[in-house]
């Protein structure tokens, strides 16, 4: 009969546990005094768990320094598992494996056709998946969790993706269930952008802080927030579509059915009809922020104009939710200064005084990789401690 009951010592010693273990896991690797930092617990408690751990083989630890002095490092062992990635983008797949450590073992991207049904997207998927393990010399019994990201909201009930979901033809699947079925893993679901603003947080521009809004502009616009160190979804799934915030309500339909939406003037088909007469052929996003870069007068005012655009979304965030930072992701993110400096005057312009001095504006540091990263952090942050232990 167990005496692990509520309340009792051992009780406590678990849940000390835990606590080590998630920030270990969601940091890659702490040192003690950060780990007590962290937690609130005393530094003789978490020496105590350090040697505990260590010695079941469920984390290592190694010298290091810290402001100078000696110092442990403390991260979780490479084989206490593995998990998986899996970003579905508006023309892309993108697959990694990565360990507990926070080390990326194998990584892939593959051209995605937005037409595609979801029936072989998730057969491209599968087999991905199944070739990456290979690759970095797993079997699929060391797979804890897979992230998935979708370029759409998930509704909360069904699991299902949205009826704006960016892929044609794909609303009304259910993801998750379709994923699990192939793979027989666990899998957990979210929208791109939430994974973004993860990826960034745990991997990237957002590591150290506890609040932060990310914003992807590409195909569509969406924002991912996070509040207290959190992935701060609302009752129904959708909090942050900051695309659909109405900038003019006699403005072009956006595929939401509103009118004049923030996306209808910033996502990537609107910002390429600009250009097409002076430019005709094939335009990406991704072109026009290059030859913006070489001096193309035509192209740096489209993304000026997208900037200030953004930057009148992002004040409506600022009032509303006062986030420490911004981080913007997506292929426009890559302009840099171009885009980023109008959207810091639309902040100062339109945002209270107090909280755009608080904030920066930054552009994310994992590219096109931040949304695969997120599904790896998505994993270790719902996976809890009992698979560790």
């Amino acid at each position: 009969m167990s005496t692990d009951t509520p309340g009792s010592q051992s009780s406590l010693h678990r849940a000390n546990l835990e606590r080590v273990l998630r920030a270990v896991r969601m940091a890659g690797s702490l040192t003690q005094a950060e780990i007590a930092r962290g937690t609130g617990l005393s530094a003789a408690t978490v020496s105590n768990i350090v040697r505990e751990l260590k010695e079941s083989g469920t984390v290592v630890v190694a010298d290091t320094s810290s402001g100078g002095r000696r110092a442990r490092s403390v991260s979780l062992s490479g084989d206490a598992g593995i998990v998986v990635g899996v970003d579905f983008g508006h023309t892309h797949l993108r697959v990694a494996v990565g360990n507990l450590a926070h080390r990326v073992l194998a990584e892939e991207s593959e051209p995605l056709d937005v037409d595609v049904s979801a029936q072989q997207g998730f057969d491209r998927a599968e087999r991905m998946v199944e070739r990456l393990l290979g690759q970095a010399g797993f079997p699929a019994d060391k797979v804890i969790g897979v992230g998935l990201g979708v370029p759409g909201p998930i509704d909360v009930e069904t699991g299902a993706l949205g009826s704006s979901a960016i892929l044609p033809g794909w609303t009304g699947v259910v993801p998750g269930q379709e994923l699990t079925g192939r793979l027989s893993m666990p899998v957990h679901v979210d929208n791109d952008a939430n994974l973004g603003a993860l990826g960034e947080l745990v991997w990237g521009a957002g590591r150290g802080l506890s609040d932060l809004a990310y914003i992807k502009v590409a195909s569509g616009v969406g924002s991912g927030l996070v509040i207290n160190n959190q992935i701060y979804r609302g009752p129904g799934g959708t909090a942050g579509e900051i695309g659909h915030i109405t900038l003019d309500e006699a403005g072009p339909v956006c595929r939401c059915g509103n009118r004049g939406c923030l996306e209808t003037f910033v996502g990537s088909r609107y910002l390429l009809n600009l250009l097409n007469a002076n430019h005709p052929g094939e335009l990406s996003l991704g072109k026009v922020v290059r030859l913006a870069q070489q001096g193309d007068l035509g192209c740096r005012r489209v993304i000026a104009d997208a900037g200030r655009q953004i930057g009148m979304g992002v004040a409506t965030l600022c009032n509303l939710l006062n986030p420490r930072r911004v981080i913007l992701g997506g292929d426009l993110a890559e302009a840099g200064d171009l885009v980023l400096s109008p959207i810091r005057d639309s902040v100062a312009r339109y945002a209270i005084p107090s909280a755009a001095r608080q904030l920066s504006v930054v552009p994310g540091t994992l590219g096109g990789r931040a949304e695969v990263l997120g599904a790896l952090a998505l994993v270790m942050s719902e996976m809890g401690e009992t698979g560790v232990l």
